[in-house]
C-alpha cells in the first residue's frame, strides 16, 4: 500500500519537478526510490491559480504562513505611540515596573526579585511585560535612559533595577519612599 502510494505520488509529481528537488530513500523491499520532499511537493501543487507555476510572485504560497495577507498581524492604531504608553504608565501608577513576564510569573531571576521586594510593602503594582513587546522595551530604554530590566518607576520617577530596589529596601528608604502610596490604597479601599 505505502509502495503504491509513493510510486502514484512520484508519477503525479516527479515529471513537472526538477532532479534535484527528489531525494533518495529506502523502500519497503530494500531498493532506492526517488521521494519528493513534502513541502517541494506541496508547493508544486499549491502555487498560482491552477496550480502551476504563473512566474509572478503574488500567486506563489510560501512555506511560511505569515507572508500571505490574509494571515498578516494586525495592528489597530489607538492613535497613541508606545511612548504614550510608557508616560501613561508611569503618571496613572504610583508604582510601575516593566519587567521579563508578569508579577504573577516572573521570567528572570531580576524580575523575580523587584516584585518580591515591592509585594512586601502592600502597594499596587502596575506591570508590563517586556518580552511580549520588543518596541515596548524599546520605548521604555529610551524613556529612562537605562539600559536593563526590569525597570521600577515610583510616583513618576524612574527608581533603577532590582539591585537598587532591594538596596533601598535594606537601607530602609524604599519603606519612605512607598509610605504615601501604602496609605493611600488603604484609603482608596475604605
Amino acid at each position: 500500500m505505502l509502495r503504491r502510494l509513493l510510486r502514484t505520488s512520484l508519477t503525479l509529481a516527479a515529471p513537472s519537478l526538477r532532479l534535484q528537488e527528489k531525494i533518495l530513500a529506502p523502500s519497503l523491499d530494500g531498493k532506492q526510490v526517488a521521494v519528493v520532499p513534502a513541502i517541494n511537493w506541496f508547493m508544486k501543487f499549491s502555487s498560482g491559480p491552477a496550480g502551476g507555476d504563473s512566474g509572478s510572485p503574488g500567486s506563489r504560497v510560501a512555506a511560511d504562513s505569515a507572508t500571505h495577507e490574509d494571515f498578516q498581524p494586525t495592528v489597530k492604531s489607538s492613535g497613541f505611540s508606545l511612548d504614550d504608553i510608557v508616560h501613561q504608565d508611569v503618571k496613572e501608577n504610583p508604582v510601575m515596573i516593566y519587567m521579563k513576564g508578569v508579577p504573577d510569573a516572573p521570567r528572570c531571576g531580576f524580575s523575580a526579585l523587584a516584585v518580591k521586594v515591592l509585594q512586601q510593602y502592600g502597594v499596587p503594582i502596575g506591570a508590563r511585560d517586556i518580552l511580549s513587546d520588543l518596541q515596548l522595551k524599546e520605548s521604555v530604554k529610551n524613556y529612562s535612559k537605562w539600559p536593563t530590566f526590569p525597570q521600577i518607576f515610583i510616583n513618576g520617577e524612574f527608581v533603577g533595577g532590582s539591585d537598587i530596589i532591594l538596596s533601598m529596601h535594606q537601607k530602609g528608604e524604599l519603606k519612605d519612599l512607598l509610605a504615601g502610596i501604602s496609605s493611600e490604597r488603604k484609603e482608596a479601599d475604605a
